[in-house]
């Protein structure tokens, strides 16, 4: 089923799912409110799926989880931020197409 390698991280969880990742980790920021993100939800799923194995892809809730998204100065939503290492190494701001995204992580594999 579409979707399936696509998980919701929270504020505990970020450490083990995301810092500690052994591959890249492609973080959605997003809200349930967010019109750009509801458009972006279902080309981050399809990533998700054709990038299982090679980059994690995970969402994280704003509103439920506000330490994160702090931590890291996320001040818009949809933000997509690429960790490597435990490290930022891009972010895209925005509701963008999957092209970008692509290139994105594929500079990072």
């Amino acid at each position: 089923m579409a979707g399936d390698a696509l998980i919701e991280v929270t504020d505990s969880e970020f450490e083990a799912q995301v810092l500690k990742a052994e591959i890249p980790c492609l973080v959605d920021f997003w809200a349930p409110w967010c019109g750009p993100c509801k458009a972006i939800g279902p080309m981050i799923a399809q990533l998700a799926d054709e990038m299982a194995g090679k980059v994690r892809i995970v969402k994280m809730n704003v509103d439920a989880n506000p330490a994160t998204p702090g931590k890291y100065a996320i001040r818009a939503i949809p933000t997509l931020v690429l960790f490597k290492g435990g490290k930022v190494v891009d972010q895209i701001t925005g509701a963008v197409g999957k092209g970008p995204l692509t290139a994105m992580l594929d500079k990072a594999l």
